[in-house]
């Protein structure tokens, strides 16, 4: 499918030009068939791996995960074992791969830099008044660089959805816009909270914003609120990057977080990827899960696979 621009919209440029052309031009994408979407992610979630595939579609989930604890109780000890969980899922085989990143509160981001090392493993942190998003934008801007000067690799930030469902999309975009600058060499993933945009077409809008303000990833949610994370929702994510970058020639990448607990969840995710977005989308830095408790599940799975027989859920550390 190759995306029809509308009106008198001839590039993202014009399209961002003024908060007229960005409404035409976010009102003017193709509407989302919300039974044909639904239908479509159903349809492949019943599709399997072959067995030879599936111990390698377990290692691609894993180096996949940004494992993630936002809670007000965390502490320097549990980030540094989240961190040494992140980069040997399993200390008894170095075949695991390491997880992709580790999500902490602002604060905690030099405890985390510390604690992987160098490793390969990135450390991400949630900014911008997260989950709410509800602050100033000095305020957001200086949780960014706060994030950013402790060592962080990525930032998750949040828009701000009052605005989004009012229609101001044009501060939205300059929200995005100014803390992607307030990252430097940071990556910026753009939380949508998808939960409460109430519809597939907010959400293609909503992820259409995220992409022409330079996010490098769309996210799904925050976790906080539910539903988080949906296949029809990740569907139509998945095509909004794959239209934006036939469109611009730029690759962006897909979050799915919230929700997702169990490998057979995780495989049939990836199996949206492949098959919506494409093969060249399955890669840890153009799609990523945010979860707590999916690794321990995927390193059970990985182990059956091994073995034959399932391990001792003990056998693996609580997230």
């Amino acid at each position: 499918m190759s995306l029809v621009l509308p009106g008198d919209v001839t590039d993202l440029t014009d399209a961002t030009a003024s908060d007229s052309a960005l409404q035409r031009f976010l009102h003017g994408l193709p509407g989302v068939d919300q039974v044909g979407a639904e239908k479509r992610a159903a349809t492949l979630a019943t599709r399997s791996i072959k067995r030879g595939s599936k111990r390698w579609a377990l290692d691609l989930a894993i180096s996949m995960v940004d494992l993630t604890t936002l809670e007000g109780a965390d502490t320097p000890g549990r980030i540094r074992s989240l961190c040494a969980k992140a980069v040997r899922p399993d200390p008894s085989d170095p075949q695991v791969p390491s997880a992709a990143a580790v999500c902490v509160y602002p604060d905690l981001v030099g405890t985390a830099v510390e604690a992987v090392g160098g490793s390969g493993v990135q450390v991400a942190s949630v900014a911008t008044a997260f989950p709410s998003g509800r602050s100033s934008l000095d305020i957001k801007l200086a949780d960014t660089r706060d994030a950013v000067a402790a060592g962080a690799d990525e930032i998750d930030m949040v828009i701000d959805r009052g605005a989004f469902l009012t229609g101001r999309y044009g501060q939205v975009l300059e929200e995005i816009v100014a803390v992607k600058e307030a990252c430097g060499d940071a990556h910026l993933k753009v939380i949508l909270e998808t939960g409460e945009l109430a519809t597939y077409d907010n959400v293609r809008r909503a992820s259409w914003l995220a992409l022409a303000g330079g996010g490098d990833f769309v996210k799904t949610s925050t976790g906080k609120v539910s539903p988080a994370s949906t296949l029809p929702v990740t569907l139509v994510m998945l095509e909004a990057v794959r239209d934006f970058a036939q469109l611009t020639g730029e690759i962006r990448g897909v979050k799915s977080a919230g929700g997702i607990r169990t490998a057979k969840d995780a495989l049939r995710y990836l199996v949206l990827v492949n098959e919506v977005a494409g093969p060249e989308w399955l890669r840890p830095d153009r799609y990523r899960f945010g979860a707590s408790s999916l690794l321990n599940d995927l390193l059970l799975q990985r182990t059956k696979q091994l073995t034959g027989v399932y391990a001792d859920p003990d056998r693996v550390t609580i997230d």
